[in-house]
C-alpha cells in the first residue's frame, strides 16, 4: 500500500524555509510542507502585557489564521463571523506555548514577540509546519532585538533550544509520518507531536480517530515524531546558518 505522494512511510515531505520572506517584520519566513505553506510572521514590539509589568519577564505569543481559500472550498473570514473560532484559537494557544518552550524569558527583557502564522495553502499538517516556520522566524527577531540592544541577555542565552512539530497517524495498520490531508482524513490514529532539537518533547496531542491504539503503536508513533522533528530541527539550523 503506498501514499498518495510517493514517500516512505517514515519520509517527510520536501521541507523548504525561505527566510526574510516578507520586509516589514523583524523575522518572517514562509515554510513549505509539501504542498502546505504557512507565512510566519515575528513582531517586536517593546512593553509587555499589562499584568506581566514589573516582572522584568518578556513575553511570545501567537496567531494562527487560514486565508479563505487555503483549502479546495472557500471558508469565510472569521472576521467577518465576528468570533474566533475553537479550531483557530486552539492552534494559535499550541503554538505560544510551543515556542515560549525554548526561549529565556528573563533574557528578553519585558519586550514581546508576536508570532502571526497566516496559512496560504492547506494540505495538512499547517499547525506542525506553523511551529517549525515560526521558530526561525522568532530567531531572526531576537537576533534583531540583539542588534538594537533591547534583549536583557545574550542571544544565545534568549533563543537556547530549538522547537519543531511534525504529524504523525496510523492509515490502514501502517504507521507514517507528516500527513498529507488526503491521509489525515482518514487516519485510524491521529496525533502531532512537538519536539526540542535534542529530541525532548513539547508537546504530544494523539486520538484515535476511528477506533483506539494500544501502547505498542503509541511509542512507534513517538518514536516517528521524534525522527521527524530531529530531521526537522537540521533543515532549521541548515536554513538560520
Amino acid at each position: 500500500m503506498g501514499r498518495p505522494d510517493g514517500r516512505q512511510p517514515d519520509q517527510l515531505r520536501p521541507v523548504t524555509l525561505t527566510r526574510q520572506w516578507s520586509v516589514h517584520p523583524e523575522g518572517s519566513v514562509l515554510v513549505e510542507f509539501g504542498a502546505t505553506r504557512v507565512l510566519c510572521t515575528a513582531s517586536v514590539t517593546e512593553g509587555v502585557p499589562r499584568w506581566r509589568k514589573g516582572s522584568g519577564l518578556g513575553w511570545v505569543t501567537a496567531e494562527y489564521s487560514m486565508l479563505p481559500r487555503a483549502t479546495t472550498t472557500r471558508s469565510d473570514r472569521e472576521s467577518i463571523k465576528g468570533r474566533v473560532g475553537g479550531r483557530t484559537h486552539e492552534i494559535s494557544r499550541l503554538i505560544g506555548r510551543s515556542l515560549r518552550a525554548c526561549i529565556d524569558l528573563k533574557a528578553f527583557g519585558e519586550n514581546s514577540v508576536v508570532l502571526d502564522c497566516d496559512v496560504l495553502q492547506a494540505d495538512g499538517g499547517t499547525r506542525t509546519a506553523a511551529i517549525t516556520g515560526a521558530y526561525a522566524a522568532l530567531h531572526d527577531a531576537v537576533t534583531w532585538m540583539a542588534k538594537q540592544g533591547l534583549l536583557a541577555g545574550k542571544p544565545g542565552d534568549a533563543v537556547h533550544r530549538s522547537v519543531a512539530a511534525v504529524s504523525v497517524g496510523i492509515i490502514k495498520g501502517e504507521p507514517r509520518l507528516d500527513l498529507c490531508y488526503e491521509e489525515d482524513v482518514t487516519a485510524d490514529v491521529d496525533m502531532n507531536i512537538v519536539c526540542t532539537g535534542a529530541g525532548d518533547f513539547v508537546e504530544v496531542q494523539g486520538t484515535g480517530e476511528s477506533g483506539v491504539f494500544d501502547r505498542a503503536q503509541l511509542d512507534t508513533l513517538l518514536d516517528l515524531g521524534v525522527a521527524g522533528c530531529r530531521e526537522l530541527a537540521a533543515i532549521q539550523q541548515a536554513a538560520l546558518a
